[in-house]
């Protein structure tokens, strides 16, 4: 059975995007960039809700982004080779390969997902990862804590779920950002 795993840039304080919306402060450097491409090589499917995945098809979409560098260009190859489902009521179609829309999260979906696949599978942004957590489907995660406090926005973890957890391991970076890998323990 393959793995469920969230991955988050977050606040020190715990937030993805301050109460503005902005998340430009945890835009990684390229050291954290290549070491999230490594976690990534793994995955299969990724799982979005329609706003993370209106931000993340920019890897297909605008060919300037993998042309910065050849860790923004070795991403773009990851991201465009694994599919896509996200979960929007609104969106009718998408305009990258490889994705599916659905217009419901069915955690006895992702179960058979998970059962099914071959790679593991990722989901991304807070709202959809909570419902994930909610249903107790998110196996593991990686939390990338960036050396800022923003006083509010929106929260990388949600706040009505207690689990228990195994760290699997930390590794600190350059820039001060510090990565810590989670297991969640059966219960």
């Amino acid at each position: 059975m393959a793995k469920l795993i969230y991955a988050a840039l977050a606040s020190l304080d715990g937030y993805v995007e301050d109460e503005d919306g902005d998340f430009m402060w945890a835009a990684p450097d390229e050291e954290v960039h290549a070491f999230v491409n490594d976690l990534e090589r793994s995955i299969g499917t990724y799982l979005y809700g329609r706003r993370m995945y209106e931000t993340m098809m920019v890897w297909e979409t605008d060919p300037s982004l993998s042309a910065d560098s050849a860790v923004a260009g070795d991403y773009a190859g990851i991201w465009q080779a694994a599919d896509k489902v996200v979960y929007s009521r609104t969106l009718e179609s998408a305009p990258t390969a490889r994705t599916r829309i659905e217009s419901e999260f069915d955690s006895d979906s992702v179960r058979a997902m998970k059962d099914a696949a071959e790679s593991d599978l990722s989901i991304g942004g807070s709202h959809l990862a909570a419902e994930a957590f909610r249903a107790g489907l998110v196996d593991e995660f990686h939390l990338f804590v960036v050396p800022i406090i923003v006083g509010g926005g929106k929260r990388a973890l949600p706040s009505d779920v207690r689990l228990e957890l195994e760290l699997l391991g930390e590794k600190p970076f350059t820039a001060g950002v510090a990565q810590l890998h989670y297991r969640v323990r059966p219960t």
